[in-house]
């Protein structure tokens, strides 16, 4: 993943389209969680993730304008690195997820929908815990004007926050939570193959021109 990260950062038309990836899945996130909401016991934590996410996606679109100012500026498949799987990525994981809650719990309407909040946003915490220390650690290697340091110690938060309610919610939600990592982590392998290709092609052609 470092390989690829470093890639990403040394080339200013991918970084810039990388943040832009991120802002997405970060946007597609806070929407997903204000999907899941219950008109009436909405809670204040559940509240407080997707105005977060929100600004994760708002902090990610303005960090393009340090590398490369007027461009990204909606989400359209070409403004995307790994294009389909970016796009498909959060709602696969959904799908799949609320498909084994509700065999698993016989849960159906809003009491499904929080469930599968629950669940795929700790796989996702879990993962942001792995990917943005990563992408920092490039981007103060090559000294960028780029920061993700504030996301970072908001989705560490983020994580011991979902723990709390999962514990909440089953005693033994660690063992259901397993199963949802093993489906996300093949979703996020399909996704960082599919941009690392991308990657390297480009890579590859700029080397070749000059």
């Amino acid at each position: 993943m470092l390989s690829t990260l470093q890639h990403i950062v040394e080339h200013s038309e991918l970084h810039a389209k990388w943040l832009n990836t991120l802002s997405f899945m970060e946007n597609a996130g806070a929407r997903k969680i204000s999907a899941c909401e219950h008109p009436y016991t909405t809670d204040i934590i559940q509240l407080k993730h997707a105005a977060e996410e929100h600004r994760h996606a708002y902090y990610l679109k303005k960090q393009i304008e340090k590398i490369t100012p007027n461009s990204f500026r909606y989400y359209f498949l070409d403004d995307l690195l790994g294009k389909v799987y970016t796009r498909q990525y959060l709602q696969s994981l959904d799908v799949l997820c609320s498909r084994y809650l509700k065999k698993q719990f016989a849960l159906s309407g809003n009491e499904l929908k929080y469930a599968s909040y629950l669940f795929v946003t700790y796989a996702i915490e879990v993962r942001a815990d792995e990917l943005y220390p990563q992408y920092q650690e490039v981007l103060t290697r090559q000294h960028s004007k780029v920061m993700v340091k504030s996301i970072i110690l908001e989705e560490e938060g983020h994580l011991e926050e979902m723990i709390t309610q999962l514990e909440r919610f089953d005693c033994n939600w660690k063992q259901h939570a397993s199963h949802m990592q093993k489906i996300e982590q093949q979703l996020f392998s399909n996704w960082f193959s599919a941009i690392s290709k991308e990657v390297l092609a480009y890579v590859n052609a700029t080397s070749t021109i000059a």
